[in-house]
């Protein structure tokens, strides 16, 4: 009895040690029985019967993963020639139809994003692709979640990046930025001077009220009397010089007659 308990005993601490597996708190574990799906454990310590590959488990990690799309040519609706590129951001929330339903889910959500990125810009514009990027990246997120839901993959958001122009395009933006740039300029310095064009106006108005222009002038003797000067500075009000040079008139009349 010993002898038969002995290695009957050895041969269930094998069974049991080599069943045990650990599924990490970001993974789910996919359980196959005879090739199978039997369940999805969940994190933490778990047993299968692994002797003779009776039961496996794959696992799954459940965090979120990106994807790069690298550059796509495609042509706008307006005929221009762009090279777009572009981040897939996606995590599976059902591990079994990730395993069950696909072979390489990595590979077919890039796939999937590639086609969705060149059919979406053949639909927009120029500039409504450079205006607009969040709203179209949106558009290629829920045709690539759409295509993928199917595999337990959920699509939590698309990045474009660069977009390539070409290169006699760049330069007319360039010419164009710099037009617009010019205009500003004239509109600003257009405003300036109407500005001071209505300021002027309004110290003429001012100045041709009686008495304004003596005003304007004691004013400017307490300025020059700010700092000691040999200058002398004799002020007379515009209405003197005025009588004087009608008085000079007269007489010239006189004269003449």
């Amino acid at each position: 009895m010993e002898f038969f308990f002995g290695p009957l005993g050895i041969i269930i601490v094998v069974i049991i040690l080599t069943g045990l597996r650990v599924v990490d708190q970001y993974e789910r574990g996919v359980v196959l029985t005879l090739g199978k799906y039997t369940g999805t454990r969940q994190p933490g310590l778990t047993w299968i019967f692994a002797l003779l590959g009776i039961q496996k488990i794959i696992k799954v990690d459940l965090r979120v993963r990106t994807v790069d799309v690298p550059q796509q040519e495609a042509i706008t609706k307006d005929n221009v020639p762009v090279g777009v590129n572009a981040v897939v951001y996606f995590q599976i929330e059902k591990a079994e139809d990730a395993v069950l339903k696909i072979q390489d889910y990595t590979f077919a959500v890039a796939q999937y994003a590639q086609a969705a990125l060149r059919d979406t810009i053949g639909g927009v514009e120029l500039d409504a692709l450079l205006a607009e990027r969040d709203r179209i990246a949106e558009e290629i997120k829920k045709i690539v979640d759409v295509q993928t839901d199917d595999w337990g993959i959920n699509v939590s958001a698309v990045k474009m990046q660069d977009i390539e122009l070409p290169a006699d395009m760049k330069r007319a933006m360039a010419k164009q930025a710099e037009a617009e740039r010019e205009r500003r300029a004239t509109i600003i310095r257009a405003q300036g001077e109407l500005k001071a064009s209505e300021n002027l106006r309004l110290a003429a108005e001012n100045l041709s009220v009686p008495g304004a222009i003596s005003l304007r002038t004691l004013q400017t003797i307490e300025s020059t009397t700010v700092n000691p000067a040999n200058t002398i500075v004799f002020a007379l009000p515009i209405e003197v010089l005025e009588g004087i040079k009608r008085v000079t008139q007269a007489v010239q009349g006189g004269k003449k007659e």
